[in-house]
């Protein structure tokens, strides 16, 4: 719950907006009538350069570089997709699944279930909802269960954990319901610019996968590109600060093996050198 309150104030746009009004309110004092247009300014610097710089694709690449698109191999024993690619709310009032910008993990999800028909398909994802957690119709399995019967998926032969409220609870439920075996090949789908702090949690909780990044939100080969529109420009550097801030608190609190995860060949080379 914290997280999601703290969010609320750090994030780009709400931020921009709380210290835009601050310096606003000040200019209208005596004594601090100079920090206000200080503020002021500060704030649209800030604009000009969500606008007319790259500056999305700046923090979200060295996320989605990190694992690139693996070669599978010819046996999988498991396949593991974290929530976050359908809208719970709409799809209970209007009636059918409703999906998001991730929309990808669920195809990225459903093309692995065609190609290896005797893995073990995993969803895992409940409500991340400040309220309403509780409402089993809020919850992400229902939504998932409509989209993968759209493309052509039997919902039934997908096991479902809808506990979890974050990536941490992810892997630790899965791992609790699915009990993986050592020695076991399993897959996790999830959007690149997430898959470095997911990688980290599951192997800091002992259950080593190979990662399998879609939905990317930056153009192939890194270069970055300008919109020139401010509203698309500030929701693109959404998700890559949240996982910036993610990635340095889960480590904090022992979540995550490293600071930055990385290829498991990068983790042996550091070892080896250390």
């Amino acid at each position: 719950m914290l997280s999601k309150l703290l969010w609320l104030l750090v994030s780009p746009g709400n931020l921009l907006m709380l210290i835009l009004t601050a310096g606003t309110a000040l200019l209208f004092t005596r004594r601090l009538a100079h920090w206000g247009r200080r503020l002021v300014v500060a704030v649209t610097v800030g604009f000009v350069v969500v606008m007319v710089t790259p500056i999305a694709s700046w923090v979200a690449l060295p996320l989605e570089e990190r694992f690139p698109r693996p070669d599978l191999p010819e046996r999988v024993d498991g396949i593991i997709m974290l929530g976050g690619a359908v809208n719970p709310p709409i799809t209970r009032d209007r009636g059918e699944p409703s999906v998001n910008d991730a929309a990808e993990r669920i195809l990225g999800f459903a093309e692995l279930i065609r190609r290896y028909p005797q893995a073990h398909a995993v969803f895992t994802g409940g409500s991340g909802r400040l309220a309403g957690q509780d409402a089993l119709e809020l919850r992400e399995d229902l939504a998932v269960r409509g989209a993968l019967r759209q493309v052509g998926i039997d919902p039934d032969s997908v096991t479902y954990e809808n506990e979890s409220r974050n990536t941490w609870e992810n892997a630790l439920y899965s791992q609790r319901l699915v009990q993986p075996k050592p020695g076991e090949t399993w897959v996790l789908v999830t959007s690149a610019m997430h898959m470095p702090r997911s990688v980290g949690i599951f192997r800091q909780v002992g259950w080593e996968v190979i990662p399998y990044p879609v939905d990317y939100r930056t153009r192939f080969g890194g270069r970055p590109f300008v919109r020139f529109e401010f509203d698309k420009q500030i929701d693109a550097l959404q998700d890559p600060i949240r996982e910036w801030i993610g990635l340095v608190a889960y480590r904090l609190m022992g979540r995550t093996d490293s600071l930055f995860p990385g290829p498991a060949h990068d983790r042996t080379a550091a070892q080896a050198g250390s």
